[in-house]
């Protein structure tokens, strides 16, 4: 009995935070917008890394956006590095804007300060080849 006991607790901690996890059903896979802006935040954390961006609104004021990444170890697969991104920079995203319309999104793709493209690391459109 001990032991199933302990099995049984091993099992949920394990599962706990699995179930914790979101999906991304909250994104709208289907468009893209590009987004200029400055860097506020750049979040190097699991689950997932966020960069937070204000972009002009063309009437003198700014939108601030919160754009979730993959997580940092796909992140790094792909290129990032945790000091990639800081406060003032100036970057453009492709982002998946989130279905609700709030100022947010999930990250395809940015250009970088010094030009250079990295993506996400998830597969574009969300379809993984199987």
């Amino acid at each position: 009995m001990k032991r199933v006991r302990l099995v049984l607790m091993s099992v949920l901690a394990v599962a706990g935070p699995l179930l914790a996890h979101h999906s991304f059903s909250m994104f709208d896979r289907e468009h893209q917008i590009t987004l200029t802006g400055i860097v506020t935040r750049f979040e190097w954390t699991n689950p997932h890394a966020y960069i937070e961006l204000d972009v002009p609104d063309g009437s003198g004021g700014t939108r601030h956006y919160s754009i979730e990444c993959a997580s940092p170890n796909v992140l790094t697969r792909v290129g990032w590095k945790y000091s990639e991104l800081k406060s003032g920079d100036k970057v453009t995203l492709l982002v998946n804007p989130l279905k609700s319309g709030k100022l947010g999104g999930m990250l395809e793709r940015a250009t970088l300060p010094d030009g250079r493209e990295l993506g996400d690391g998830n597969p574009p459109n969300g379809k993984f080849d199987r």
